[in-house]
């Protein structure tokens, strides 16, 4: 299939807005859009096209997403009113305002989530594939759950009571618990009690028997068995909750022990503030009201529920035996040039660079450089940043098993990686003790570039084998994240890598770098000059294009050249997957911006921006590169990134050609921003055929991954938009 003509819809008709697009109005809410994002995820769970199971795994991904934005997000804009702050954000408003709207919005979503949920149910119990109440089960089915009971939950269980002798005991961060109206039957006596659902047990217990499957949820079968953790009492009233809790961290800045700190810190999470608390919409006000008293919640952070609490479990239910209901079967592709060199990394990456596209070409190359490198007598050097990895991770054992061979390892392992902060811990400790050098880069900046370095001994030299990422060094989550892998012995690239290895381990400010620009030393006033450069080919007359793609679009400065740069006439086509700040197609100030997201099978992830050059876009002289940063401001001010210039040939090719011009080009998956920050899906015909960039990578091999077979006949874009 070759990419012509047409890339995805036009340039949008701009609209005439009465605002005053001086100030903050020219700038879209970054909590509201993010909210946009996670309702496209959940329309997911309701598009036909979608097959059922992973439509349920949708349902489950949009609830996980909305947890992790109240116990980081809202838990900071709350504490941010809380201290009285009337600081606006980049759109003008409060954290109390902003506090306002989500809270109206989050609700909306969290009722839409059940009501998918009920309708997927429906479907489920179609095709066999059930979620059954206590009230639904037949004599067999109780005595196989009492036997479930007796031996892999009771062990588990801490039944609580709750009177002046026993005070209400700590739920942590995602706990979710029944609350109990109890009677003793001896002698009428009340008594409340708490029962914490473990999270060490699956949520939902499937029954015996062949065919259909069938589960209860757990919370269901401590309700049956209720009378062997309180005998002799009776349930006259109960309700679930589940509480998420402010999961952001604060480190001392002149911490002596970082890892020491960040432990501490881990305990600290745990005891956060309640900034969200899901209820049974059926709660017998006493145990409301108790409830909300001992946890301090306040109405506003309540969310009644009246179906099943804690959505994100229904991954549980996504079977891998019903392959009739998921995606169909994918194995990434070895490419070609590796094969052709019996599986070498390094003669194939001597060849030429290789760009690596993931899922669509497996990550496995990645671990095989690591663990080729650590098993070479050559290699006499290897360094890595880790921001995500694995629990166990292929990538640190063999930084592992290289260093116990005796080869200089340094690792940079990055402590903030929220959510895997213990993780990383843990991997730090095992890669001292194999003897590897560990760092942990910078207190007040997060290391989130992704670059590897094997320095090998060839001959009376020394060459440096080098890998950029746009992703994580992580072999699970690049099974689903659509990524870049980078390797090259480009010597420039492999001197800007080390001497940025360098600044992580020893604060050394690199002098300069060639082929490479980092954050937060100038990769943000590279961009700027280039988007600059860009808007002034477009005064001179000649072609001006920019198309980039990223995951969110927030920072200011930026957004505000790319306005610029529209008003002077550059087209301008953005692939922005999750935040988006900007508003296109405004007359005067962003007609010649069009924003598109992209919501499908595979997550979107790697970042990647192209500037015409002159000669409009796709050009063999067109600037071309790849980066571990999104456009926000924490990436471009706070953190180290890395943006690496493509020279390249084939994989300039490879990017502009191939994998933008696929993704400018879908329909089928895809989302168009309007100028007031909603997003609508792109219209699709009835028998319509809907370009689907995730489906044409699976089925084309890329540019540079081609070997002796050579890459003539590999689709690409052959079509110049000027």
């Amino acid at each position: 299939m070759i990419l012509t003509d047409f890339l995805g819809s036009p340039f949008p008709h701009a609209v005439q807005v009465t605002d005053d697009l001086s100030g903050p109005s020219r700038f879209f809410n970054r909590e509201l859009s993010w909210l946009g994002f996670n309702w496209r995820v959940l329309e997911e769970a309701e598009n036909l096209r979608v097959p059922l199971l992973e439509r349920l795994r949708f349902l489950s991904i949009s609830a996980t997403n909305l947890d992790e934005f109240y116990t980081v997000r809202v838990a900071g804009l709350r504490e941010l009113a809380k201290s009285g702050s009337s600081a606006a954000y980049l759109d003008g408003r409060t954290p109390s305002e902003q506090l306002s709207l989500i809270n109206q919005n989050a609700r909306a979503l969290m009722s839409r989530q059940q009501a998918v949920y009920a309708d997927l149910q429906s479907l489920l119990s179609e095709h066999e594939i059930s979620v059954l109440s206590r009230d639904d089960l037949n004599p067999e089915d109780l005595s196989y759950l009492e036997d479930i009971f007796l031996n892999s939950v009771f062990p588990v269980l801490s039944p609580l009571a709750v009177d002046p002798a026993h005070p209400f005991p700590f739920i942590p961060n995602e706990g979710f618990a029944l609350a109990l109206q109890l009677e003793r039957e001896s002698d009428k006596r009340p008594l409340r009690a708490l029962l914490p659902v473990p999270h060490q047990i699956d949520r939902f217990i499937r029954l015996a028997g062949e065919g259909a499957a069938r589960f209860v949820p757990l919370e269901e079968v401590l309700l049956i068995y209720l009378r062997q953790l309180f005998p002799g009492y009776q349930m006259n009233g109960f309700c679930a909750f589940r509480v998420l809790r402010d999961s952001d961290l604060e480190v001392e800045d002149e911490a002596e022990d970082l890892v020491r700190e960040f432990e501490v810190a881990l305990k600290r999470r745990r005891r956060g503030e309640v900034v969200r608390m899901e209820l049974s919409s059926d709660a017998p006000n006493s145990l409301r009201k108790m409830i909300m008293d001992e946890l301090h919640v306040t109405e506003d952070e309540v969310i009644e529920v009246s179906g099943p609490i804690g959505l994100g479990s229904l991954k549980e239910l996504v079977l891998d035996t019903r392959s009739d209901l998921l995606w169909p079967s994918y194995t990434p592709r070895v490419p070609e040039r590796v094969q052709d060199h019996d599986g070498n990394m390094f003669a194939a990456i001597r060849q030429k660079d290789m760009l690596l596209h993931h899922p669509y070409e497996t990550f496995d190359m990645v671990v095989r450089f690591l663990q080729q490198a650590a098993r070479d007598p050559n290699v006499v050097a290897i360094k890595q940043t880790l921001y995500r990895t694995s629990r166990n991770s292929p990538i640190v054992e063999a930084l592992c098993e290289a260093a116990e061979d005796g080869k200089s390892v340094t690792a940079l392992v990055e402590l903030k990686a929220r959510f895997d902060e213990a993780a990383n811990i843990r991997q730090s400790r095992r890669l001292e003790r194999a003897g590897a050098h560990v760092v942990y880069g910078f207190l007040n900046y997060k290391t989130h570039a992704k670059i590897s370095t094997v320095v090998r001994r060839e001959g009376d030299n020394l060459v440096t084998y080098t890998h950029f990422g746009t992703g994580n060094y992580h072999p699970i989550t690049a099974r689903v994240y659509t990524d870049l892998s980078l390797f090259t012995c480009d010597a420039k690239l492999g001197r800007d890598a080390t001497k940025v290895f360098n600044y992580l381990s020893g604060y050394a400010q690199p002098a300069s770098l060639e082929n490479l620009a980092i954050a937060p030393l100038e990769l943000k006033n590279r961009l700027l000059d280039m988007i600059a450069a860009e808007a002034q080919q477009a005064l001179e007359g000649k072609p001006a294009v920019i198309w980039a793609k990223m995951n969110s679009l927030i920072e200011e400065d930026v957004i505000d050249a790319l306005y610029a740069a529209s008003q002077a006439g550059v087209k301008i086509s953005l692939v922005v997957r999750g935040i988006c700040g900007l508003r296109p197609g405004i007359l005067g100030l962003s007609e010649n911006i069009r924003v598109k997201s992209i919501v499908g099978r595979f997550l979107e992830h790697s970042r990647i921006v192209c500037f015409g050059n002159g000669t409009g876009l796709p050009s063999s002289k067109a600037r071309v590169f790849i980066s571990s940063a999104d456009w926000m401001d924490r990436n471009l001010n706070r953190r180290v990134e890395s943006l690496v210039e493509i020279t390249n040939a084939t994989v300039k090719a490879q990017i502009v050609s191939q994998i933008m011009a696929a993704n400018l080009h879908d329909v089928a998956q895809s989302w168009l921003m309007a100028p007031d920050g909603t997003f609508a899906r792109e219209q699709i015909e009835e028998g319509e055929f809907a370009f689907n960039c995730h489906r044409f990578f699976m089925e084309n091999p890329s540019l540079s991954g081609r070997g002796s077979a050579g890459a003539a006949d590999v689709p690409k874009l052959t079509h110049t938009d000027d």
